[in-house]
């Protein structure tokens, strides 16, 4: 029932002031199930509690009466109560488990929820390692604290019952196991100080050695190469050994308490034990109610297990909460605020105020940059990547300011392809259609443009083939041009391009910059690039200098023109036009080059 009804449609927002906060409203959030799970656990320990007191009493009238209706009648309550236990704890069981996994779940769905919104900025705070543990280890812990949670009150609820009962019977023996097994729990208690001291130590070595292992995987190539591999893997070897110590540390404290979780208890019903069969031989209580006794010490036992239980799980659940909020507390990079404004549902130009950068409707435009890094950075700011670098209005979208514009939407409307491209495992055909919704000669007809068949060749399967992770079975070019499909794949209304062709050779580049502007006839595509095969192509060059368009015109107009804003764009294209006769000139292949950022130095011979 409640499993069906993940994932959440609302999430809902979290209070972040404090682990209890958190897990309050969590615990409203779920409150019927919960409810629920409570009212069983309180009716399956209600009908043990009974059990050693209706004993007592069958006991007592056997010994006086012989079988008579009045045992009879006990001994039916007795299977009565024996069937509410089962049947109460069994569907308990059941509402335990979907505390479990709604809350769990929740948690993993805020976390992802914030993710996806946060972008790059939640790594930028947080080492990946710790984001990874709160999702695989965290939530699942805060699962365990609301799968225990009827349990315990459960245990508090029959342990309050209990203590009336045999106070009414006997106030010695009831002070005894009314005020002796809350001192058991006060000595038990004292551990879990130090256990969650530990129990922090260790996540946070457990989170360093998720980052170091993650970053070191993932930058194997480059270590190979600069000889870094022994220096990385000794770091990750000491690492580990932190870990273990730590580990040790809470172990040896978690098996204190267990051994006095045993023991302590077990004094304890010696203790009562050896008073009720004292007070029985004294007369002062019958032999069903020194049964009773027993029946009562012994039964206590298990709630105080469960109260010193839920400490520890609560201790956990505490510690995992404030990794929780460390990542809920990240502020995203685009989205965090709600959106106020609304985007012209016509076609409308994209502006970057700050720069004069322009995307008129239907307009196929290139910039240009001596630093790359600051075209891109255009680029990244009109596809609203960082909303903390929209102060003001810089960019607008038919008038309206991109931050104030539903980021769904936007995203839906705007697409930017990064010059790093960066794929990710599965089934080539998913990889490409990213918005589930192309057909197969859609997919062909965006591989032809980004001249990428090469790449269904050598994926076994083709479309439906698996690229591993990363895609590092394919060469720097060939992800460039898997990218570059993607992107187009994507139809969208304006299309920010960085850096498209960088890994590819000359004659590639030529076939994707001819077939790439036809593609896009007649919608909006901004292009980072300094290549003079591409910028031939295209219907207007914008020039950046100095974080403002000095000039714009075609290629060639650039090219023949006079005056300082032209010889500035001349020497940025200049390399690439002494470049370009001695890659053509050739008739051979070249090989595909790695775009700046990537760390797959793998090379391949353009077919």
């Amino acid at each position: 029932m409640i499993v069906r009804s993940l994932p959440l449609t609302d999430i809902g927002t979290p209070p972040l002031t404090s682990p209890g906060a958190f897990l309050l409203w969590q615990g409203r959030r779920q409150i019927d199930v919960l409810s629920m799970s409570v009212f069983l656990g309180i009716l399956t320990f209600l009908s043990q509690a009974v059990t050693p007191f209706v004993l007592g009493r069958a006991l007592d009238e056997g010994l006086q009466q012989g079988l008579s209706t009045a045992l009879l009648g006990w001994a039916a309550i007795m299977l009565g109560a024996g069937v509410v236990q089962v049947v109460a704890g069994g569907l308990g069981h059941r509402y335990d488990v979907q505390n479990w996994l709604r809350s769990a779940f929740a948690v993993s769905q805020l976390v992802g929820d914030k993710i996806s919104r946060s972008g790059d900025a939640v790594t930028e705070d947080i080492p990946t390692g710790e984001v990874v543990s709160t999702v695989a280890t965290d939530s699942g812990r805060v699962g365990e604290f609301y799968f225990n949670l009827a349990r315990f009150i459960g245990s508090v609820v029959a342990y309050a019952v209990v203590a009336v009962l045999m106070l009414s019977t006997s106030l010695q023996l009831g002070l005894v196991v009314a005020v002796g097994l809350p001192a058991v729990a006060a000595i038990l208690g004292l551990l879990v100080k130090p256990l969650q001291a530990r129990q922090s130590a260790q996540r946070e070595a457990s989170g360093r050695l998720t980052t170091l292992g993650a970053d070191t995987v993932s930058g194997l190539r480059i270590l190979r190469g600069i000889g870094g591999e022994a220096a990385f893997t000794d770091r990750y070897r000491a690492q580990s050994q932190r870990v273990r110590q730590a580990a040790v540390r809470v172990a040896t404290t978690q098996s204190y308490l267990d051994a006095l979780q045993v023991l302590l208890p077990g004094l304890f019903v010696a203790l009562v034990l050896w008073l009720s069969a004292t007070k029985a031989i004294e007369g002062e209580i019958t032999a069903g109610q020194l049964v009773t006794f027993y029946g009562y010490a012994a039964f206590l036992t298990w709630p105080m297990q469960n109260l010193t239980q839920t400490l520890q799980i609560t201790t956990r659940a505490f510690v995992s909460v404030r990794k929780i909020i460390t990542v809920l507390k990240v502020e995203a990079a685009a989205g965090a605020d709600e959106a106020t404004g609304t985007a012209p549902t016509t076609t409308e130009a994209l502006h970057d105020v700050t720069t004069g950068v322009t995307l008129e409707p239907g307009r196929i435009v290139a910039l240009v940059s001596a630093d790359p890094d600051d075209s891109a950075k255009v680029a990244t700011r009109m596809g609203r990547f960082n909303d903390t670098l929209e102060e003001g209005t810089p960019v607008l979208l038919g008038g309206v300011p991109l931050r104030d514009v539903d980021k769904t939407a936007l995203r839906e409307r705007v697409v930017v392809a990064e010059a790093t491209s960066h794929l990710f495992s599965g089934v080539l055909r998913d990889e490409l259609d990213v918005r589930d919704r192309a057909t197969d000669a859609e997919i062909h007809a965006a591989i032809t443009v980004a001249d990428a068949h090469d790449v269904l060749e050598s994926t076994p399967g083709g479309l439906t083939g698996e690229l591993p992770e990363k895609g590092r079975s394919l060469s720097g070019g060939q992800r460039q041009r898997v990218a570059l499909a993607r992107a187009l794949l994507t139809e969208a209304e304006y299309l920010l391009l960085v850096e498209p062709t960088s890994a590819v050779d000359a004659h590639t580049e030529a076939r994707i910059a001819e077939r790439l502007v036809a593609a896009r006839s007649g919608r909006s595509t901004l292009v980072v690039t300094a290549s003079p095969l591409v910028l031939d192509h295209v219907d207007e060059i914008l020039v950046l200098h100095e974080d403002a368009v000095i000039v714009r015109g075609t290629h060639r107009d650039l090219l023949d023109g006079v005056g300082p804003e032209y010889d500035h764009y001349r020497s940025v294209v200049g390399r690439s036009l002494a470049e370009e006769p001695a890659a053509s000139s050739t008739g051979t292949a070249t090989t595909e080059s790695t775009p700046p950022g990537n760390p797959d130095t793998t090379q391949e011979v353009t077919r």
